[in-house]
């Protein structure tokens, strides 16, 4: 019985211990393709979207509150002669940083098909590294003379402009491929209540909220700037339901409708980034103010910044040149090159909304995207949505004439030939 028993505890013992050792080695292996391998693209990218965000907090803390934390550290009070090195300057800094880290990305996973490859790895996993990369890209601009700050800071205008582009296409490739899938053959009897009850929505919701801009920033006769924007606005609502409601375009009133409501957001955003000196913009007296509801938009924008990049950046499909490529159980389920790159431009895009567009321009706290500059950028990007969608309701019409003219002009001249 005594040997038995030995026996019986040395056989659990073993049994014990190895199963310590497998249950080691699953750790090992399970941390190793979480850390190295990284299999799972789809965490990943909420995972650089993280990123962005906290990349983001640290540009607001820089400027509104790095002088008062970093105040004692001398090598960056003389970056710039001893003069807001970590105000406006500090937010081009950490954008710079952000946008090289990103663009490294961009770089090191472009042109990534099939899933499992070394490129995918790299997108997907070594977040050590990358987070040891992030860390030393977010220190490294600190260091670099302002004169290079500034020249970036001029450089970023482009390519915040860029990111803007690509979210104004992605918009709209979105508002085209809903409408297509409504209207199809499929879903038309199952979406027309509601297809007609989102379009009569998004009107409603459009006229009121440019009674409320009439209401809100025309306050006297003399805001003529302001009553151009708004009525333009109405304008250019009106412009796009009747291309769309064309007997040749027939694009119905979904599109424009929301294209209408995207518009007159872009116009009130515009608006609110006037100046807070500004008798027209009374919004921006109780902003003034830093109360609570102020902090709650600041929240919101930064929030609704961090989202638009992020959106925008899985959307690659929007922006292939062919779109009859067969997807295989294999290839990787975006284009990791494109989302990188979106998020380059987009590190510029948040830089120039902390600045206001302004390399020179003092921004007060909890305020983002204040100024002339930012309003007539958001103007303007107004009116290219507008055109771009316009253009592309009548440019499949413009092609088919082209198309007509060609071949009409071949048959003539194979008929002259013959003779």
């Amino acid at each position: 019985m005594i040997m038995e028993r030995g026996v019986d505890e040395k056989v659990m013992e073993r049994s014990a211990s190895s199963s310590s050792e497998r249950y080691v080695e699953f750790m090992e292996d399970s941390c190793c393709s979480q850390f190295c391998t990284g299999p799972n693209p789809g965490m990943a990218r909420y995972v650089y979207g993280l990123i962005f965000l906290l990349t983001n907090l640290l540009a607001w803390a820089v400027r509104d509150y790095g002088q008062n934390f970093l105040s004692e550290l001398k090598r960056l009070q003389g970056c710039q002669g001893g003069r807001d090195c970590l105000g406006t300057e500090g937010v081009l800094r950490v954008s710079l940083g952000c946008f090289v880290y990103y663009f490294i990305m961009f770089l090191s996973t472009a042109g990534a098909k099939k899933l499992n490859g070394a490129r995918d790895s790299w997108h997907s996993g070594w977040w050590a590294a990358k987070i040891l990369l992030w860390l030393a890209l977010m220190m490294l601009p600190f260091l670099i003379p302002s004169s290079f700050i500034l020249l970036y800071g001029e450089v970023a205008h482009f390519g915040a402009g860029v990111f803007l582009l690509i979210q104004l296409i992605s918009i709209i490739s979105f508002i085209t491929w809903l409408n297509h899938f409504c209207c199809s053959e499929k879903n038309a009897d199952k979406c027309r209540v509601y297809v007609l009850a989102t379009s009569i929505a998004a009107y409603v919701a459009s006229m009121s909220g440019i009674v409320m801009m009439y209401i809100w920033y025309v306050p006297q006769i003399s805001c003529m700037l302001n009553i151009f924007f708004i009525t333009l606005t109405m304008a250019l609502i009106q412009v796009m339901t009747c291309v769309s409601l064309h007997k040749k375009v027939n694009g119905g009133l979904l599109t424009p409708g929301l294209m209408g409501l995207y518009v007159v957001f872009i116009c009130w955003c515009a608006i609110r980034s006037e100046p807070l000196t500004e008798i027209c913009n009374r919004k921006a007296e109780v902003a003034a103010k830093g109360d609570w509801l102020t902090y709650i938009s600041f929240i919101i924008a930064l929030l609704a910044m961090v989202i638009a990049t992020f959106s925008t950046g899985i959307d690659s499909k929007s922006f292939q040149f062919r779109k009859d490529d067969v997807q295989t159980e294999d290839d990787v389920p975006y284009g990791y090159g494109f989302f990188h790159f979106v998020f380059a431009t987009g590190s510029m895009y948040f830089g120039m909304l902390l600045i206001g567009w302004n390399t020179h321009h003092k921004m007060q706290k909890w305020t983002i995207d204040v100024g002339w500059t930012s309003a007539w950028v958001r103007i303007v990007n107004e009116w290219l949505a507008a055109c771009v969608y316009i253009w592309m309701l009548i440019a499949p019409l413009v092609w088919k004439n082209q198309q007509t003219a060609e071949s009409s002009t071949e048959s003539t001249y194979n008929i002259g030939s013959t003779f």
